[in-house]
């Protein structure tokens, strides 16, 4: 017999869209993969010369269980800059990706019960994460409201057992950035109801104007006692597939995710952290830079091709790389078999035509499908007209395939 957890448990939705995608290419057809979260990049130079020195001094030793003292060093030094506010190495964690940081907040703020709100569409490691702690996703409804969570509807699903919020911005899957007064106005609420705050900010390094990406605890300095940052440089590096990122909180916090990572992975992987490590010391912004100017790119001829859409608003895509569609218009005007259509009947029919994207169902949302913009441009362009037509002659698509 297996736990009792495992019933709770499934694979992420977004690994499983990527499969399908993979499986899908793996029979022959032609597939433009919009699926993923992450940026088809060479990696920067100043990485891989880290890594290639480090192998080339043999560097294959256990390094603490919170990462290079070194790096967590220069970790700190980015944080305060970030946030105006001054961080040291003993309240910093090197993870494996924001996964693990968001899992080791998870495990050492939660008792069985306990709840965390959740504004929906959400990223869906968020609720799974806390389930497997023993506690409660409670989702705060946003789409009525651009996807920005009302501080009454917050505060209205606030309870005894509640213990935390998470504040994803730039958002995954949504697209949305929280502004300032959104902000603080989440700070605030925490401060008063005697919450934490576990604020994801991976997809900070991407924010389109007239936007951009504040740092909860710079907006609201009073919060930063009960503030968890969690990034990593999956986004900001293209280095998705190294696994490292980082968990900023009080020094208690990270004493306790000291204790838990020692018994789960130990330290990430040594060679990603000093090829980090040398690409921060570079100081040098040029390839963040030009990732910054492809994502613009890559957004800039995605809105252009989505505006041909007909019964589907165009995404705003504030921050991140990401569209994100909004098919409630189209769901009340096209029925496929006497029933209204939700978003993985659209994710079937994108499929049949040669494009896989994610349903919105995996973010708590049947109106909704999030497209990726992180991959080469041609692809995308030939990917997001495929699927402007598809979207444009629904009603015909529907009738040959379900």
């Amino acid at each position: 017999m297996l736990a009792q957890r495992t019933v709770m448990l499934k694979s992420s939705a977004t690994a499983a869209a990527r499969s399908a995608a993979k499986a899908a290419a793996a029979r022959g057809k032609e597939i433009i993969d919009l699926t993923a979260g992450e940026i088809w990049s060479d990696l920067a130079s100043s990485v891989r010369e880290g890594a290639i020195d480090a192998i080339n001094c043999n560097v294959n030793r256990y390094t603490e269980t919170l990462g290079l003292m070194e790096l967590r060093h220069a970790l700190a030094r980015k944080i305060s800059a970030e946030t105006a506010q001054p961080w040291s190495a003993d309240e910093i964690a090197v993870t494996s990706g924001a996964k693990q940081a968001l899992f080791n907040a998870t495990m050492v703020l939660l008792n069985p019960g306990d709840e965390v709100l959740i504004p929906s569409p959400y990223w869906t490691t968020f609720p799974a994460q806390i389930v497997i702690a023993g506690g409660t996703p409670i989702f705060v409804d946003t789409r009525r409201n651009n996807y920005v969570p009302r501080l009454t509807d917050l505060a209205a699903a606030i309870t005894p057992r509640t213990k935390a919020i998470v504040v994803n911005t730039p958002n995954n899957p949504t697209g949305t950035v929280y502004d300032r007064d959104i902000l603080a106005g989440i700070a605030t609420l925490a401060v008063e109801r005697d919450l934490w705050i576990i604020f994801d900010e991976c997809y900070g390094s991407f924010v389109h104007a007239p936007h951009s990406h504040d740092p909860i605890i710079s907006v609201a300095p009073r919060a930063r006692e009960r503030t968890l940052i969690v990034n990593s440089f999956s986004k900001s590096l293209a280095l998705a597939g190294w696994r490292i990122g980082y968990l900023a909180g009080p020094n208690a916090v990270i004493d306790a995710v000291k204790a838990l990572q020692s018994h789960t992975t130990s330290n990430p992987n040594v060679i990603a952290q000093h090829a980090l490590l040398h690409h921060l010391g570079t100081k040098n912004p040029t390839f963040q830079l030009r990732l910054q100017r492809h994502i613009a790119n890559a957004r800039a001829l995605g809105l252009s091709i989505l505006s041909a859409l007909t019964l589907v608003p165009q995404p705003a895509a504030q921050g991140g790389f990401y569209f994100y569609l909004d098919l409630s218009d189209l769901q009340m005007r096209t029925k496929a078999n006497g029933r209204k259509l939700d978003a993985d009947d659209v994710v079937s029919a994108l499929m049949d035509a040669g494009v896989a994207t994610v349903s919105g169902t995996a973010f708590g949302d049947p109106a909704g499908i999030r497209l990726s913009f992180g991959i080469d441009l041609e692809l995308l362009d030939k990917g997001l007209r495929r699927l402007t037509a598809t979207l444009n002659e629904l009603t015909f698509c529907f009738a040959r395939h379900l």
